[in-house]
This record gives structure tokens, C-alpha cells and sequence, in this order.
């Protein structure tokens, strides 16, 4: 589905607990989420852990957005403190 609205033009994070399969389909921009059945959220942590984590990952998802891109890309953790900086 992201591949098909990236064509109509309009950029597409595609948020993923499994990498792998988000790059076999083909989504341009890849962002690595939490845990399959909690892709943005973690029970085991208090409320306040799980927000802070949920607003890293929407401000880095947002930061991928507005990067230009010409290949696959993986917005990796490496990048977070990086990406999160900059907003």
C-alpha cells in the first residue's frame, strides 16, 4: 500500500516491527517500531516510558517524512538522538 500512494506523490513512512519484509515489499522509508503485537508501545513500562517512547518514534517518523530520499532507506536507532535533535 505504501509503494502505491508514494506513486500518487505523497510520501510514506512506513512503520514496522519487521524490517526485513517492509524492504522485500519495497517501502522507500522504513522505520523500526517496538514489538509486533505493541508496534508503538511497550506495557511492561510505566505511562509516562510508553509516551515519551510513542512521541520519539511520531517526531522520528515525521523527521523521515521530510527527508528527501532516492533509495530504500532504514531509519535506523542510530540515528534517533540525531533525527530527534533536529526537530
Amino acid at each position: 500500500m505504501s509503494k502505491q500512494i508514494e506513486r500518487a506523490g505523497i510520501p510514506v513512512v512506513h512503520a514496522c516491527s519487521i524490517v526485513p519484509i517492509s524492504k522485500t515489499v519495497g517501502a522507500n522509508r522504513i522505520l523500526p517500531t517496538i514489538a509486533i503485537p505493541h508496534p508503538f508501545g511497550a506495557p511492561n513500562k510505566s505511562p509516562e516510558e510508553e509516551k515519551k517512547m510513542r512521541k520519539e518514534l511520531v517526531k522520528k517518523a515525521l523527521k523521515a517524512l521530510a527527508t528527501p530520499i532516492d533509495e530504500q532507506r532504514v531509519f535506523s536507532s542510530e540515528q534517533k538522538k540525531r533525527n530527534l535533535d533536529c526537530l
